[in-house]
Parts: structure tokens; C-alpha cells; sequence
């Protein structure tokens, strides 16, 4: 008999279905049994017949009941079992094993910096930019005018190409700023560098193709294609950028930082760039240009674009992770318009298209002005900690006894040593009286460089100074 608990706060109709289904499933109510007519069941209970015959018609929506009109409702003609006890249960399906997979994320967490349970001062990261209330404030503003503005349209599914509004203003600031004059259909949004990096892999390559990058270099571009089953080559990197001369014949793909390469810092000099432009053109490979840290310029303007001069051959890179801030996740892949057609394609297929309230927050943000004077305001901090950062590295000594580059643009610079440092040991060192640093073997991938890559963005100039001074008292 079916019974209410008056205690209970689930409703009267969901006990009795619950216990309904229990007798059915445990086999109380064997398949067949004719259940009582509700009007008989409802006096029996104490319980509103309409409550009863709610029970019934759900019962007999999830297929546990039958119903004729001359039979009445009995259980359905199904094959029960007693559920075994929890220990008793046969294990569900195991995950396959994935070891590109454990190995990426194993390396990516190592690369920034396994931030566990240490009590850390001062982190001397390169991968995060500074944040203030100002942004913070004028980023809130742009999502309560963005929301108030935003149609219902707005949320239907979207243009797997991005959000035109958006696409819009980064068109504007790409010409005024970069020099890259484009059509937004040539303008593709992701959700950041390694969203970019997959969809390249997927649209414009193939399983087994061979695909360069930069060593030392980004970890995350290797990652994805070696992820995606490309052959990646490892192609070192000297005091002038990418050796292009190292490019294998066979390359479909070249990955590049040239305006601050990624690691050793160094800015990729105009015959290597010349050099690198003629062998894609004769070759007929993609060069993908990671832009990501040319705003921050501490000498001169920012320098000319790869695809301001092969816009044929070049894939542009641009994220707001490091402009603004890595949560937005909203990045920027621009191309000739048949490839960025094909990406879009696979976007549509695999995301179909990007979170809508961060797109038109960040199309009001830079429209009414908040990006260009939160860039303004950021430049000046990274300036000063830029000058800060070089300056403690000249007094200490550091500059002397290690090779310092990467000092003209960028929010990180290079303090390389020589083989005979122990890297980890100073690293393991430094993380236990408080200093986190970043060792350059965790952005290599064949090569044997060894050294410190050193973030300021989110190290105030106080901190900069004492963190320089005790690195360098524990490298003396």
C-alpha cells in the first residue's frame, strides 16, 4: 500500500509516484499486475482521486504501466531486476587512455607554475596582465548598458564568424592601430590562442602534416597540434627571432611571435621576416602570427604586421587575454577570407558560435572608449615596471652574469644562464623563500636553453625590486 508522509516536503503526487516506481523496479508489482482504479485507490490513501490519476498518467509516460479501457492499468510487460547494493554495482564505461593528453595538461600546469598550496610574495608571472577597479568598474558598466541594449534576437543562435558589432570594432582598431585593413567577413572570434590553435588544425590541416614552431616558444601551439596528430618540428630561435633557415621543406605550417617572441623575448629582425614571407609564398605554407604582446612597446611604435605584408599566406592572432584579461576569452583569428570561411565552417560544426553577453560587453567597451583608455592606463603601469624590473637587474648584477633580453616590448623579459646552471634547483629555491619563477626549459620543446623567463604586469615596483634582490642574492 502506498503511503503519505505529511512530513515529507516533496509533494503528496511525487511520494506516491516515487514508491509507485520503487515497487515496480524491486518487483513488488510484478509485471501485469492490474493496479487499483484510482477513484478506489485515492478513498484507500486518504489522498484527492486527482492526485492518484497525476501518479498513473506519469507512471504511464515513463512506460512502467499500460492502459486499456476494458483492462484498466497494470504494470507493463517488462524485465525487472533487484538493484545490487552500491558496493555490488558492475563498474560503468572507463575513460580510454589518453597519454597526449595527460602529457599537455601535465606540461601546461607545470608551465604556470603548478600554483599549489605555497605561500608565495611575489610571482614574477608572464602570463597574466595588470587589472585595476578602474576596469573593473568601466567593464561592469558596458555589460548593464550592453544588456539593457541587447534585443531578443540577440539570443537565438548566433554567427559562428562572432558577433558582427564586435567584429566591427576590432576591424576599426586593427587599421588605426596595427595597420591591418580587412573586411569582417576576414575576421573570426575564438575563445582565446589555443580555441584558435585547434581551429586551425581541424580547418586548414591534415592528420600526420608537418607543422614548425618556435623553440623555445609557446607551449600551448605545440600542444594543440602535436594533440591533433600533427608532426611538429622544432625550429630553434636566436638573438634575431625564428631561424628560418631550420623550417623543414615539408611544413604546411609555421608558427611565429615575431613582434616579442614568446620566451626568449626578442623581436624577429626585417630580413627574417623577409626570409620567412619568401619561403611561404614559394612553399606555399600558412604562417600563423601570434600578435599577442606588440600593444606594449617600450621603444618606438608598434612594429608592421607578417600579414600587413603576406596577408596571402598569413593567419593574424590577436587575443584580449593579455590587452584586458584572460576571462573574457575572446580572441581574434584574421585571414584571407576563403580560409577564415573554411574555420567558421568548423566553428559552426563543433562551438557554433562564442557566449553572446561577452562579446557585445566587449563591443560597447571598446566602442565608448573604456579599451583605448584602459590601454593608455596600462601601458604607463607596465612602463614603470618595465623600467623598475631592468633597472634591478642591472644593480644587482644579474645583467652581467646572465644574458637579458627581450627588454624592448612585451610584459616579460629573459634572464638566460648557462648550461652548467641548475635551473630547477634555483626555481625549487626561490619557490621556498616565497619568489616564483619561471624556468625556460618548460617553453622548450627540443631545445636545452636554460634560464628564467620573468613577468612584471601584476608585480607592483616595490616588489619588482626586493623579489630581483633576493633572486639575485640566491643566484650569488
Amino acid at each position: 500500500m502506498l503511503q503519505v508522509n505529511r512530513d515529507d516536503e516533496r509533494p503528496i503526487w511525487q511520494q506516491l509516484l516515487d514508491q509507485a516506481i520503487h515497487n515496480i523496479t524491486t518487483g513488488k508489482w510484478p509485471p501485469g499486475e492490474l493496479l487499483l482504479p484510482s477513484r478506489e485507490l485515492a478513498l484507500l490513501i486518504g489522498v484527492s482521486r486527482s492526485t492518484i490519476q497525476i501518479v498513473y498518467e506519469e507512471l504511464f509516460s515513463r512506460g512502467y504501466t499500460v492502459t486499456s479501457r476494458r483492462g484498466g492499468t497494470r504494470v507493463s510487460e517488462w524485465t525487472y531486476s533487484a538493484r545490487p547494493a552500491e558496493e555490488a554495482a558492475p563498474p560503468g564505461p572507463h575513460p580510454p587512455d589518453l597519454p597526449l593528453l595527460d602529457a599537455a595538461v601535465g606540461h601546461l600546469h607545470s608551465w604556470f607554475g603548478d600554483k599549489g598550496k605555497q605561500c608565495i610574495d611575489i610571482d614574477f608571472s608572464p602570463h597574466e596582465p595588470y587589472l585595476d577597479e578602474p576596469f573593473q568598474k568601466n567593464w561592469r558598466h558596458s555589460f548593464i548598458q550592453a544588456s539593457a541594449a541587447t534585443d531578443l534576437d540577440s539570443w537565438s543562435y548566433g554567427n559562428p564568424y562572432g558577433f558582427l558589432p564586435l567584429r566591427e570594432q576590432i576591424q576599426r582598431y586593427l587599421s588605426l592601430e596595427r595597420g591591418v585593413h580587412v573586411s569582417v567577413d576576414q575576421i573570426l572570434l575564438t575563445s582565446g590562442a589555443q580555441h584558435s590553435l585547434d581551429l586551425i588544425a581541424q580547418a586548414l590541416l591534415q592528420e600526420g602534416d608537418t607543422v614548425s614552431v618556435e623553440d623555445p616558444g609557446f607551449p600551448a601551439a605545440w600542444m594543440a597540434m602535436k594533440y591533433r596528430r600533427m608532426h611538429v618540428a622544432a625550429v630553434p630561435v636566436d638573438g634575431y627571432g625564428l631561424c628560418v633557415d631550420r623550417i623543414p621543406p615539408q611544413s604546411k605550417l609555421v608558427y611565429v611571435t615575431p613582434s616579442h617572441q614568446c620566451a626568449v623575448g626578442v623581436v624577429m629582425a626585417e630580413p627574417r621576416k623577409q626570409q620567412l614571407l619568401h619561403r611561404a609564398a614559394g612553399q606555399r605554407f600558412w604562417i600563423i602570427e601570434d600578435d599577442y604582446d606588440s600593444e606594449f612597446r617600450y621603444r618606438g611604435d608598434p612594429l608592421p604586421t607578417l600579414f600587413s605584408q603576406r596577408p596571402q599566406n598569413t593567419l593574424y592572432m590577436m587575443s584580449f587575454s593579455k590587452m584586458i584579461a584572460p576571462g573574457i576569452r575572446i580572441s581574434t583569428i584574421v585571414g584571407p577570407q576563403d580560409a577564415v570561411r573554411q574555420l567558421a565552417r568548423v566553428q559552426e560544426l563543433t562551438y557554433r558560435h562564442l557566449p553572446i553577453m561577452e562579446q557585445v560587453t566587449l563591443a560597447h567597451f571598446i566602442e565608448h572608449g573604456h579599451f583605448m583608455r584602459h590601454m593608455r592606463r596600462v601601458r604607463n603601469v607596465y612602463r614603470r615596471r618595465h623600467e623598475a624590473m631592468t633597472k634591478a637587474i642591472v644593480a644587482t648584477g644579474l645583467s652581467e652574469r646572465f644574458t637579458l633580453s627581450g627588454v624592448e616590448t612585451g610584459l616579460h623579459m629573459l634572464l638566460e644562464a648557462n648550461e652548467a646552471i641548475n635551473e630547477e634547483a634555483v626555481t625549487n629555491l626561490a619557490l621556498e623563500q616565497g619568489i616564483r619563477v619561471y624556468p625556460l626549459s618548460k617553453y622548450c620543446l627540443e631545445s636545452d636553453r636554460k634560464g628564467w623567463v620573468l613577468g612584471f604586469a601584476k608585480v607592483d615596483e616595490t616588489a619588482i625590486e626586493e623579489g630581483i634582490y633576493r633572486l639575485a642574492g640566491m643566484l650569488g
